[in-house]
């Protein structure tokens, strides 16, 4: 998801087969900074998908969720 704009009203969704998914990465900033990058690569590019995440969002939660449909 992508909010654009002054207001925020414009929002892009973008979805990705887990099939599609050939790896990811979470890099975490340290105890004290619970913001978080994740990172996924897609298959046929070399360039990967990075979102940014807050402390409201459990990082390990969907670092669990995707190994687990990604591998499964």
């Amino acid at each position: 998801m992508d909010k654009q704009g002054i207001t925020g009203r414009k929002v892009e969704y973008h979805s990705v087969l887990y099939k599609s998914i050939t790896h990811f990465a979470v890099e975490t900033a340290g105890t004290f900074d619970l913001d978080a990058e994740l990172k996924i690569w897609i298959s046929g590019n070399p360039v990967p998908i990075q979102k940014q995440f807050n402390r409201q969002v459990d990082i390990y939660e969907v670092q669990g969720l995707l190994a687990h449909f990604v591998a499964g």
